[in-house]
């Protein structure tokens, strides 16, 4: 991303620099643009109105095989799961559409499209089945996009800014936590945590009425809006309360 070069190869073979515009690593995306004109977009769904059981196609290039198509069901609605390189850096949280359609290394970034042809998503991950297999990983029916509508937004926040922000409330979660929920070590001073009342020992247990089970599944969830968005928290612990807070 700071010194490499970037090549698209267009579907008859045609290789074009591409220019990176930007990126935001904690939703596993970026913008690249290359000079060349009269080319067809794909039709973007809307992954709001996407449903389990809905079906679903994935396209690109797996173990480097160009072309491939597979396809399959969407087998859950967002589910928190993490992508990012195998050191740990620049980990995603991604509040993903699952499905069982066959995904391997080399089809994210390649859309997941429904049934008419409209991208509900962008492949982001896949499950592996870790020290079992060798710590191979490869299709066992558990692949993971990134909303459209998640990633479209930032797509246009990166095209007309070249920068994209990502929402925080300001408030260090224990990773470590056993129990249902995701517990607050410490609030940021002045951050938007601090002003809506939030307490080091409070439990976060739902986002907008929606469950939280762990400290992943909070961060996915406040993930999924925008920079200035309200949100409710639902709390148990020191506070006990229902408090609103703005990321």
């Amino acid at each position: 991303a700071n010194s490499g070069t970037i090549e698209v190869v267009l579907r008859d073979g045609t290789r074009l620099p591409a220019e990176l515009i930007g990126r935001n690593a904690d939703y596993d995306l970026a913008v690249v643009k290359v000079d060349k004109t009269g080319m067809s977009p794909v039709a973007i769904g809307d992954s709001a109105s996407v449903k389990v059981g809905d079906q679903a196609i994935a396209i690109g290039s797996p173990l480097g095989l160009e072309g491939t198509v597979t396809s399959g069901i969407v087998s859950a609605l967002d589910r928190p799961v993490t992508a990012g390189g195998t050191d740990g850096s620049e980990t995603s949280f991604i509040s993903a559409i699952q499905t069982d359609a066959p995904i391997n290394p080399g089809n994210s970034g390649g859309p997941l499209v429904n049934s008419e042809g409209q991208v509900m998503g962008v492949n982001s991950a896949i499950a592996s089945l870790g020290s079992s297999a060798g710590g191979q990983a490869g299709s066992i029916g558990l692949g993971f996009a990134i909303p459209i509508n998640t990633a479209n937004r930032i797509a246009q926040e990166i095209i007309q800014t070249g920068t994209s922000a990502t929402p925080v409330i300001g408030a260090e979660i224990d990773f470590n936590s056993s129990g249902q929920g995701a517990r607050v070590q410490g609030v940021t001073a002045g951050s938007p945590a601090e002003r809506a009342g939030l307490q080091a020992g409070d439990v976060i247990v739902a986002v907008d009425g929606q469950r939280v089970d762990d400290a992943v599944s909070l961060i996915t969830e406040i993930r999924e809006n925008a920079p200035g968005d309200q949100i409710t928290l639902t709390l148990e612990g020191l506070s006990g309360r229902l408090i609103r807070n703005r990321p």
